[in-house]
């Protein structure tokens, strides 16, 4: 059966992913702070109190700004802190939930990014909400023998985090996840998840998550050996519940 051997959050979008051990989800929502907080790149109009999806080109993201990913970022979610890191040395520590914080912040990405901004950077929250890609609140899930399989194709390693997933699971057959039809129950021992959509990859996963380079062409790669650009797959909570590593996965179609 396949098994979950990792979970991730982003507490900022476009930043490194923290690893879970566990975690509660509540239904029809993602993981706690996944995403629940961008970087405005250029005015958008983003209202607190009204949030709504926007496309992730109007955020600093790994597509257009790889140069993200030379930074380590570690998240508290009690205090707010966010710590920035390059090379293990300390770049940046503020608040992302107080308003000095922001803006200690805020300033460090206007002097660190300047060539990628578009205008004054603003970080970006709202109560619940999640700037995923998606309109809907999902869950990313990634298969670790697709990781393998696609890397052997290519003849060089892939680190599954270009895929930005939130699970990694492994043990089950390659590429099967793609063929789970919308609508597929996933059960795991806390929770019931549903099948949503194959994910779309775009020119991010191009990007090494350790280095920053832009060394692979993995959307290309996915449509020249297997005729589409899908890889991972979205899943929508449908009960209250809690994920663990080890946890094992059931489908019921």
């Amino acid at each position: 059966m396949p098994t979950i051997t990792a979970l991730y959050r982003y507490p900022l979008k476009g930043f490194s992913p923290e690893p879970l051990e566990r975690t509660e989800i509540a239904a029809g929502e993602t993981i706690p702070f996944d995403r629940a907080f961008a970087v405005e790149n250029g005015p958008i109009g983003f209202d607190p109190d009204a949030p709504s999806y926007y496309r992730k080109t109007h955020f600093l993201m790994l597509m257009r700004n790889e140069r993200i990913a030379e930074f380590t970022s570690r998240f508290d979610e009690t205090t707010g802190g966010f710590d920035i890191f390059k090379d293990g040395s300390l770049q940046m520590a503020g608040s992302l939930t107080t308003e000095a914080g922001r803006a200690s912040i805020e300033g460090w990405l206007k002097d660190t990014f300047a060539r990628e901004l578009s205008g004054p950077p603003r970080i970006l929250s709202a109560p619940g909400h999640s700037f995923s890609d998606m309109p809907a609140k999902v869950v990313h899930l990634v298969n670790l023998e697709s990781v393998r399989a696609l890397s052997d194709r290519l003849g060089e390693p892939i680190n599954p985090l270009r895929f930005r997933p939130n699970i990694i699971v492994e043990g089950a057959p390659e590429w099967s996840e793609l063929d789970w039809k919308e609508g597929t129950e996933i059960r795991l021992p806390g929770i019931t998840m549903e099948m949503a959509a194959r994910t779309q990859r775009c020119a991010a996963t191009n990007v090494d998550p350790q280095t920053g380079r832009r060394d692979m062409q993995i959307p290309k790669a996915l449509t020249t050996h297997y005729g589409h650009a899908d890889f991972g797959v979205y899943l929508v909570a449908k009960t209250d519940g809690v994920i663990a590593v080890g946890d094992a996965l059931a489908l019921n179609a």
